[in-house]
């Protein structure tokens, strides 16, 4: 289809178009445009036509039921969208939005640390802790909150009384109570995360003393102690799929040269994963030991011990010798001591080690392939004839030995490959014989490679019916219409011409009768002299009336005259 001559014809038609068609055809586009407009913008012109304006979105029933009454009391027109939403005249606006919130309303917004904006003198410790408490609380129901998909929370924390024994000391607590946005989940990341965030801003507070629920009163984040978890389980899905797929891809990979093609084999592949992660650690004592430190102690003592003064334990062995009493003579002394000791260190080896994501514990392919098609004359009528052949025994088991060492097959694993051969396509039902086998031998060599172009050959037959059974006749009409038009007013203005013709003729013979009447002429005058004295009449008036342009017009008349 040539656009441009398409473009030149419209231009053409548009060009023709009576101002009445023009009209019509421009208001029909604007109005389809305008409609257009009116559905995509509709919802925003309703919200806003009435001159109405939100002045609280999302709040309490309680909150509303105060806003209401302080609109009531100041007379002051509202509209209730839903239970949580007001909307008031836009003048009204920001003016009662200001005065509402002066009053401490809406009462169910966080409050944080701003209670202690204002100092109270007088307060005992106890008001100090609550408001602190207080202000706690709501700092992280307004973190939380500012999380997505959390559309409100709410934290509570239990503070334990402080005891002088250790015995009876009691660790803080916290609950949070969250309402998730509709359509919005958690996952287990973002609960352990406001959990930590919980448990970081109260001293003392662990995360597993942290519970969350949600606005339905199902626990949050205690899938984790009774070994379920949602994402690793998707994980381990996941990862098994792709596992499987890898092989099957290799086996058909390796067996689709051999086979004669990708369509000739197909392999599903089972593989058994254990997903559980083992940390091991191990000690290793060395056998050898190495002398770490060695200590020697020796003492050696000759010669003879000083005289002793012998008697009774008391007062006079103690002053020394006196008259009865004896001295011991001093004996020969030899003293030698030796002493060694020696420190082995004993070598250890500490190992840790950390199982991978998962073990393949087992294997299972599954292989079918197609086999072999031949072409043998038939008995019967003496024509060729395809007959199917399917393998033999030593190329499936070639086959599965292939298969097998594709997948790294390991017998003490366990591991299993089965290959089956079958017929895919059964001659029967894909070729008839005969003339319809060659015609759909014919089809399959020649029209089946442009299938492809078909579908664009169609779009632009059904694009070029389009514009000959409608575009075209459609400008054919239009132009038709244009040229009636044009003939009737060529025929309605060769109509005025003879009407004007028609009065002229009348105008000359009433000016010839009056002519006859003023010269007294009969009716046997030749009619030649009438005309010539009239017009002698018509031109003396026109002399009379304007001399000046009667002189210039004679003098160029003479000129033209001497000149030729």
């Amino acid at each position: 289809m040539d656009f441009k001559t398409l473009i030149a014809q419209i231009t053409a038609i548009t060009t023709k178009l009576s101002k009445r068609q023009k009209i019509v055809i421009a208001a029909s586009t604007l109005a389809v445009i305008a409609f257009l407009v009116f559905l995509v913008l509709y919802t925003n012109s309703r919200k806003t036509h009435d001159g109405y304006r939100v002045l609280f979105d999302h709040i309490s029933p309680a909150d509303s039921a105060l806003v209401i009454e302080q609109l009531e009391k100041e007379n002051i027109p509202y509209r209730i969208v839903n239970e949580g939403t007001i909307e008031v005249p836009k003048e009204y606006v920001y003016k009662e939005r200001i005065a509402i919130a002066a009053q401490g309303i809406p009462k169910s917004g966080k409050i944080g640390f701003e209670l202690f904006d204002k100092t109270n003198f007088g307060e005992t410790d106890f008001a100090q802790k609550i408001k602190y408490l207080r202000a706690l609380e709501g700092e992280l129901s307004k973190t939380v909150v500012s999380l997505s998909p959390i559309e409100d929370a709410q934290v509570h924390i239990a503070l334990p009384k402080e005891s002088v024994f250790v015995e009876e000391k009691s660790v803080p607590t916290a609950s949070v109570v969250l309402k998730i946005r509709e359509g919005g989940k958690l996952t287990s990341r973002q609960i352990t995360g406001i959990k930590n965030l919980v448990a970081a801003s109260v001293p003392e507070l662990t995360p597993d003393n942290v519970k969350i629920i949600d606005q339905n009163g199902l626990p949050l984040g205690e899938e984790t102690t009774e070994g379920f978890e949602p994402e690793l389980v998707a994980a381990q899905v996941k990862y098994k799929k792709e596992f499987e797929r890898t092989y099957e891809k290799k086996i058909e990979k390796v067996l689709a040269p051999i086979l004669g093609g990708p369509d000739k084999v197909v392999a599903k592949v089972t593989i058994d994963f254990d997903f559980e992660q083992k940390n091991e650690k191990s000690e290793y004592y060395d056998p050898e030991s190495v002398v770490r430190s060695e200590q020697s102690l020796e003492e050696k003592r000759q010669g003879a011990t000083p005289a002793e003064t012998g008697g009774v334990p008391g007062a006079i062995s103690n002053i020394g010798p006196v008259e009865g009493t004896e001295k011991k003579k001093a004996a020969g002394e030899k003293y030698e001591k030796s002493s060694t000791t020696t420190n082995y260190e004993i070598s250890k080896k500490v190992t840790s080690t950390k199982g991978p994501f998962a073990t393949v514990k087992r294997i299972t392919a599954a292989v079918v392939v197609d086999g072999k098609y031949e072409t043998k004359p038939d008995e019967k009528t003496k024509e060729e004839k395809t007959v199917y052949v399917p393998l033999d025994e030593t190329e499936i088991k070639a086959i599965e030995n292939i298969v097998k060492n594709s997948i790294g097959y390991n017998e003490k694993r366990g591991d299993k490959v089965a290959v089956s051969n079958f017929e895919f396509n059964p001659l029967s039902a894909q070729k008839p014989e005969g003339l319809a086998g060659k015609m759909h031998t014919i089809a399959d060599m020649y029209i089946n490679p442009f299938l492809p172009l078909l579908k664009y050959l169609f779009a632009f037959a059904l694009l070029f019916l389009f514009y000959r059974k409608v575009i075209a006749p459609f400008g054919q009409r239009m132009l038709e219409e244009y040229k009636e038009e044009e003939e009737e007013a060529n025929l309605e203005s060769e109509l005025e011409e003879e009407e004007k013709e028609d009065e002229l003729l009348k105008e000359y013979n009433e000016a010839k009768r009056r002519a006859e009447e003023e010269l007294g002429l009969g009716k046997g005058l030749d009619k030649e002299d009438i005309k010539h004295e009239v017009i002698l009449e018509k031109v003396r008036q026109e002399i009379e009336k304007s001399p000046e342009d009667t002189a210039k017009l004679i003098k160029s008349i003479i000129e033209d005259e001497n000149e030729a």
